[in-house]
């Protein structure tokens, strides 16, 4: 049976959020590769599925889906998982973090990635500028109430959103020697209960992320493909 689903991906990209979620459901899907060493995303064929060129989008039954944000609430909500049911007073906080993490987090972290995509000046003083924001950023979700998704280990698509966003600081933007997770021990802790996830090693395994991706992560080694 042909799978309803097709995520095209690049490994190691924001793509590992909507896999991680894929894998949760226990959904057939089928991958595409984006090739990132020949800017595929910037293709026409890409474009016409998503015009930001910009990785990932889910192909579902409706049509094609981007912003990674988007397509984990839609997934969540058509399989009646890793979102509590909109009749369930839970359901504001799970969407109000799954949007902090879409609206606010994910975008520091590309200002820390492609610094020269938002300043034509002081690059590094912009890196700099923005691992102090993260830092108050990763310091407000260690305290965070009402976020049990942190600290239950259950399936959560605000969870299949962090954890990759965990692993990157300590990867990619320059000087990585500032990110240690153990500095916030919740969100430490969160990472590697993830990283033991079923859902999370086939990931993982995918992508070639490694044992540990998410609490000590290293350069990823794909079996196809390019993260950067």
């Amino acid at each position: 049976m042909t799978a309803s689903l097709r995520l095209h991906y690049a490994p190691d990209n924001a793509s590992l959020c909507v896999r991680l979620a894929l894998e949760e459901l226990g959904q057939p899907y089928e991958t595409q590769l984006v090739d990132r060493r020949s800017v595929a995303q910037k293709s026409s064929a890409y474009l016409a599925l998503n015009p930001n060129g910009l990785i990932p989008v889910l192909e579902t039954p409706h049509g094609p889906m981007f912003e990674t944000g988007a397509i984990l609430l839609w997934l969540a909500d058509e399989y009646d998982l890793l979102m509590p049911p909109v009749t369930d007073p839970a359901r504001a906080h799970a969407v109000q973090w799954l949007f902090w993490i879409a609206n606010t987090l994910h975008p520091t972290l590309r200002m820390l990635f492609y610094p020269t995509q938002y300043t034509d000046g002081d690059h590094e003083a912009l890196r700099q500028t923005t691992r102090n924001r993260l830092t108050a950023q990763f310091d407000l979700l260690q305290e965070a109430p009402n976020a049990d998704w942190l600290d239950t280990g259950g399936p959560s698509a605000q969870g299949c959103y962090l954890a990759p966003l965990l692993r990157w600081p300590a990867l990619f933007g320059g000087d990585t020697g500032w990110y240690k997770i153990e500095h916030w021990p919740r969100l430490h802790a969160f990472a590697k209960r993830m990283e033991q996830r079923d859902a999370a090693v086939r990931a993982a395994t995918a992508e070639g992320l490694g044992p540990t991706p998410f609490s000590s992560p290293h350069t990823c080694n794909p079996p196809e493909g390019s993260a950067v």
